[in-house]
């Protein structure tokens, strides 16, 4: 497995990183590669999931506080 060096790391980001490792029990090395890989890797998204999700946040809009109007207006000001 390839391995890197990294020099002249701040040092509020060094404790920063030292923190998150000591919240999630892990050692900074393996922090640091979680880090990573929630930043450079692909998340796999599930289609369903996220159509259930905006289903879901739909339920939760108030009609009495939104109508098509107001769409229609906020959309317009966003073109100006």
């Amino acid at each position: 497995m390839p391995a890197i060096t990294v020099k002249n790391i701040p040092e509020t980001l060094y404790n920063r990183l030292k923190e998150a490792a000591s919240v999630h029990h892990r050692s900074i090395n393996s922090e640091l590669i979680h880090c990573l890989e929630q930043m450079l890797l692909p998340k796999r998204v599930n289609p369903h999931e996220h159509l259930q999700r905006a289903r879901e946040l739909r339920k939760g809009i108030d009609t009495n506080l939104v109508d098509i109007e107001s769409i229609q207006d906020a959309i317009n000001e966003g073109r100006a």
